[in-house]
């Protein structure tokens, strides 16, 4: 037998006009129910009640704004890899949880290859990222090594499925 897709998991089935919505709402989380009705020619009733079952399903997480990072003083972005001294449920568990305490990491990814894990950092200034490195990721119990990387230019930043 085949393995479910997380569609399957979720219980729902989508179709056109559901990808339809989904890609408004990606574009732009502040349309209101009227708007994409208009756009996905169906009345409000109906698409509210799509939109109702894809938030339930979980299909739409949340929404968001999109900040712009630079306007935020926060000018350095850094990945940071990350491999773990010991591999084990408890130490992976230890980890992530003192990771998501940390506002400074904005992702943080589970990898394969030679790291454990990658973070996406960003930070105020070269001082700041360093003071964030020694005093708080540095001091995270089980980490073996790491290796950060400073984004010079970002060149495409989206968080467009489709």
């Amino acid at each position: 037998m085949a393995p479910q897709t997380e569609q399957e998991k979720a219980g729902i089935q989508l179709d056109e006009k559901d990808y339809e919505i989904l890609r408004l709402v990606e574009r732009n989380a502040k349309l209101t129910v009227r708007e994409i009705a208009v756009k996905i020619n169906l009345s409000p009733t109906p698409a509210h009640e799509r939109i109702k079952r894809l938030e339930k399903a979980g299909v739409i997480k949340s929404y968001t704004a999109i900040l712009d990072k630079r306007m935020l003083n926060k000018r350095i972005m850094v990945i940071c890899m990350v491999t773990l001294r010991e591999h084990s449920r408890k130490a992976g568990a230890d980890f992530i949880n003192a990771v998501l305490e940390f506002d400074e990491v904005i992702e943080c990814y589970n990898i394969s290859g030679d790291f454990d894990f990658m973070l996406k950092i960003v930070s105020e200034s070269m001082d700041s990222y360093h003071s964030f490195f020694v005093n708080k990721l540095s001091e995270v119990r089980g980490i073996g090594h790491s290796k950060s990387t400073f984004v010079m230019d970002i060149i495409k930043e989206t968080n467009h499925l489709l």
